[in-house]
């Protein structure tokens, strides 16, 4: 986008002292005469560019201008490296790296060569989410309803969609949209999306709410869960739900109480401690948890 442009050759003459309008036309992938006019934009707005010809020539801002030209501090790219690698990581495109190198070329003295902070998006599957990624954003930005078949542990549907926003959450990537079969805004995890493909176009005519993405609001408590966990899980309990979610017992075994979600949930994470945790309330998990252990139990009997 043009606005996008002007505010990158910007921040470009605000780190370096001068600077050709070939090598701008190289940056930002468009031909000199484009560049050229960008800057008649700029000086348009009230920015003092001078440009000069012949040897040693080339666009920088006029002396004495009160500008700082230091907007960002060292720090501050650092940060936002650190941001656009993380995107980078589950691009299928290679739009990310490109801006990486348009930023740097700009701002060489303000990114060091060290690099503090690594964040990795993606996940197992990296092709699958990575494509998954790329169209939804087109979908997005070109007003595109997506199509695709939802699997939950209800069942599967087919859903047909408005995308609004894509949403890296509680470790996995998700879209937030208008979901025209339940007429309300609803969060899909992309892993269990299949199929998606783009339709109609959409006008964008909705107010569109910032997502609710507290644990409370998607994740709401229908109980408290009470268990007594094995001392040798404590690493676990520290990970999970931190050091202050337990109580050590005189015997050294780990009393447990928290809210959760779903009767589900708990089954499959108590079901992967084996004999290490012993659920004591509520009633209902442990007669689950008593069934399942009863049916494994005739299943994988010897005769």
């Amino acid at each position: 986008m043009k606005i996008d442009r002007l505010i990158g050759i910007l921040s470009i003459l605000l780190q370096k002292e001068k600077v050709t309008a070939p090598e701008l036309a190289k940056m930002f992938e468009v031909s000199k005469r484009t560049i050229n006019r960008d800057i008649d934009d700029l000086c348009k707005a009230g920015i003092p560019i001078v440009t000069s010809q012949g040897i040693g020539g080339g666009i920088r801002i006029m002396d004495g201008y009160r500008m700082d030209r230091t907007i960002l501090s060292s720090k501050d790219m650092q940060m936002i490296m650190a941001g656009l690698r993380s995107l980078d990581s589950v691009s299928g495109s290679h739009y990310y790296a490109r801006l990486m190198e348009k930023i740097k070329a700009g701002s060489t003295e303000l990114v060091s060569g060290s690099e503090s902070i690594l964040i990795d998006l993606s996940s197992w599957n990296k092709e699958s989410i990575s494509t998954k990624i790329e169209l939804i954003q087109d979908a997005i930005e070109l007003g595109k309803i997506l199509k695709f078949k939802y699997y939950a542990p209800k069942g599967s549907t087919e859903r047909e969609i408005e995308p609004y926003y894509l949403v890296f959450k509680w470790s996995s990537w998700y879209v937030y949209g208008y979901c025209l079969l339940r007429n309300d805004f609803r969060l899909f995890k992309l892993n269990r999306m299949a199929d998606i493909t783009h339709v109609r176009t959409f006008a964008k005519k909705r107010d569109v709410p910032m997502p609710n993405l507290s644990n409370e609001k998607v994740f709401p408590p229908k109980g408290t869960m009470k268990a007594v966990f094995d001392g040798s899980l404590k690493w676990h309990l520290i990970e999970e739900y931190g050091i202050e979610s337990f109580t050590e017992l005189p015997d050294g075994k780990l009393l447990f109480e928290h809210d959760y979600a779903d009767e589900e949930g708990v089954l499959s994470w108590m079901l992967t401690m084996r004999d290490k945790v012993t659920v004591m309330e509520p009633e209902s998990i442990r007669q689950k948890l008593f069934c399942i252990a009863t049916e494994l139990s005739e299943r994988y009997r010897e005769v």
